[in-house]
């Protein structure tokens, strides 16, 4: 993150980028997630399976101790407290349920001034956004970035510090079936993962378990059915929905060898 800001000084370089990346390490897999690419795992290993779509979950406390401790940086256009709704003026010193980053449930405030600003988070699953800007709170780069027509930057509220998972192989027993997902946002925006898990399973057992390129196959169909045909309405899945209009990069890592085949 300081040599893309480094970067941008001397090159005049700017944007930003997420990041993924999964190590094998000592009989453990450390999974490492930073923006709206990320994995899914097929067969057993579940406990690495996470929903990256619940803003609850994606609005990390980084995001939210930055509005707490510097309220300067939202403008004085953003509050952090969530409500189930947009207020209305009209609105004013009733009763309203509320909650923050830091509660497990909602309570209930007299609606003040500053609570008609605009939430922190707006939107809910994918479409919700940070300062009605980014879908992330995790990233490197985007140190130029700014809410639309303010002032106000984003950089302070995006963490380049990635979210690390970490998974035991040794403790389960794998097949060459059993593989891990990594893909960027292109991929997931249209496929979810049970979907995935179907592509997984057709290709998969369409080739003989000793054979490499079974794993690549995979990842290239998963690209393929996200993208969709191009018709005249755009670029359209097998149910004529939107296909993915944005990059889609797939890795299909295998967690068993042949010799585990059963």
């Amino acid at each position: 993150d300081e040599q893309i800001e480094r970067e941008r000084a001397s090159q005049h370089l700017p944007g930003g980028c997420c990041a993924l990346a999964a190590i094998y390490l000592m009989g453990k897999f450390y999974v490492a997630n930073a923006g709206d690419s990320r994995y899914s795992p097929t067969g057993q290993p579940s406990a690495l399976l996470r929903d990256w779509g619940q803003p609850r979950e994606w609005a990390n406390t980084h995001s939210f101790l930055q509005a707490l401790l510097r309220p300067e940086l939202l403008g004085k256009e953003f509050t952090h407290l969530e409500f189930p709704r947009r207020i209305q003026p009209k609105e004013l010193g009733k009763k309203m349920l509320y909650r923050d980053q830091n509660m497990n449930g909602w309570a209930y405030k007299k609606i003040e001034e500053n609570d008609l600003k605009f939430p922190l988070i707006f939107g809910e699953g994918k479409k919700a956004r940070m300062m009605a800007t980014i879908g992330v709170t995790r990233g490197l780069g985007d140190h130029d970035l700014k809410v639309f027509s303010s002032n106000i930057h984003i950089k302070p509220f995006l963490s380049c510090f990635p979210e690390v998972r970490v998974y035991d192989l040794t403790q389960y027993e794998h097949c060459p079936d059993d593989v891990l997902v990594l893909g960027t946002d292109g991929l997931w925006d249209v496929t979810n993962d049970k979907e995935v898990a179907g592509v997984v399973m057709e290709v998969l057992t369409s080739y003989e378990p000793n054979d490499p390129c079974r794993y690549t196959m995979v990842a290239q169909e998963l690209v393929v059915r996200s993208r969709g045909v191009l018709k005249e309405r755009g670029w359209r899945l097998a149910n004529d929905k939107l296909g993915s209009g944005d990059d889609i990069s797939v890795f299909v890592i295998p967690l068993g060898g042949p010799g585990n085949y059963t």
